[in-house]
């Protein structure tokens, strides 16, 4: 059940969520080669702690030459984001600090991009942190990418082969699956193969209909 107001306008904005490596990326590709225009929270992120960038500077000024990408010339303000993540996924208070400046200009980006597309009538928000970082008003219902702990800590290890014990850390810097489930409009199920989760979402999509037209909320 929703908890705080979501978008209520004409366009439709599906906000899609999960926890980290719960298989977001594989159903935000999907839904874009539909031809629904996709906006992704984590790409803003990046973008927001480019290099040269005011929100580089700031990172650099607080966390000095540990941060620095090492391959990068001494003059440029360019962030290891590797280095970065080691520092804020062990410490909930240099996180909340890593959120407070790049979240808002996360937000910043979403609306602007939605501004530009709101002649669509379908647009997709990815948004990892969704409820984490209230940013359910952007949408007018959430879709939920979930799976079971042990799956998204083993394919977190794989995909950025970290160990286990820094794999937990970042599942436990957001929100659990279980908390996010209770929030959820739609629930997709990742348990299984890649070919089951498409099946559902195509099921998701009126047979005959175009690509961004989707079936009622239920």
């Amino acid at each position: 059940m929703a908890t705080r107001p979501r978008w209520s306008g004409q366009q439709r904005r599906i906000g899609l969520t999960g926890g980290i490596a719960s298989g977001k990326s594989t159903v935000a590709r999907w839904l874009a080669e539909q031809g629904l225009p996709v906006l992704d929270a984590d790409v803003f992120a990046r973008e927001a702690l480019a290099p040269g960038s005011a929100s580089a500077k700031t990172v650099l000024d607080r966390y000095g030459e540990a941060v620095r990408a090492a391959d990068s010339d001494p003059a440029a303000v360019v962030i290891d984001r590797a280095a970065l993540g080691q520092i804020v996924f062990h410490d909930p208070r240099e996180r909340q600090w890593l959120e407070l400046l790049v979240h808002p200009l996360v937000r910043e980006r979403f609306v602007a991009e939605l501004a530009a597309l709101q002649t669509a009538p379908t647009v997709v928000l990815v948004i990892p942190l969704l409820f984490e970082a209230g940013l359910e008003e952007l949408c007018s219902e959430v879709w939920l990418v979930d799976c079971e702990p042990q799956q998204q800590l083993q394919r977190l290890m794989e995909r950025d082969g970290l160990t286990a014990k820094n794999a937990q850390a970042r599942i436990e810097a957001q929100w659990p699956l279980e908390r996010k489930r209770a929030l959820a409009d739609r629930i997709l199920n990742n348990r299984g193969p890649t070919a089951a989760l498409l099946q559902e979402l195509e099921r998701w999509l009126r047979p005959g209909a175009g690509a961004t037209s989707l079936p009622p909320q239920v």
